[in-house]
């Protein structure tokens, strides 16, 4: 199965096509996640120093604030907001497939964790490819949330309801995670 054919099925025909991926290597998953948090970091970037200027644009009389809020003109600042977006998005699709896979294993699912790992990737489709614009970000993220769960089904050959399990479950332990690194951060 080819990019292009990868995207639509994950988009419009996920079931059918996790069951075609099942057998696929994951390494296979990580250059179709690569390519697509590419995509995703380029335009993200993108879209943030083009907004970054037009603020820092209408901050100018506002000192230094205006240029902190501005990031300098120029390829960098898109070269660096695109490689720190992309770094993120590689490290939490493993940790956050390894986080997963906890919950899928607890639940009875024994396909492995690259299974898991496929179908955080492939799930992830959707919020990687529209998530960068602002108000279809909020449902591109819910698809993904959905694509992710009949993954975690088809692969790991478990019910709905412990697929949707899992996903919650492991969704509730990243935003604890979330909330103790921040208050971490914040505390020093």
């Amino acid at each position: 199965m080819d990019f292009i054919e990868k995207v639509k099925g994950i988009l419009l025909e996920p079931s059918k096509t996790y069951d075609s991926l099942k057998e696929e290597p994951l390494e296979e998953a990580v250059k179709y996640y690569a390519v697509i948090a590419a995509v995703y970091s380029a335009l993200l970037a993108l879209l943030d120093t083009f907004l970054g200027n037009l603020t820092g644009d209408a901050m100018k009389g506002f000192g230094n604030m205006g240029i902190m809020m501005g990031a300098s003109s120029g390829i960098w600042p898109i070269i660096i907001l695109f490689l720190m977006y992309l770094i993120i998005a590689i490290v939490v699709a493993f940790i956050g497939g390894a986080i997963l896979h906890i919950f899928v294993y607890i639940v009875g699912g024994r396909g492995g964790i690259s299974q898991t790992i496929k179908a955080g990737m492939y799930g992830s489709t959707a919020s990687l490819l529209f998530g960068w614009i602002p108000v279809i970000s909020f449902i591109a993220m819910i698809w993904s949330l959905v694509a992710e769960i009949i993954g975690i089904r088809q692969l790991q050959e478990l019910t709905t309801g412990k697929a949707i399990l899992v996903v919650i479950l492991s969704l509730i332990v990243t935003i604890i995670l979330t909330i103790a690194l921040a208050a971490f951060y914040l505390r020093f």
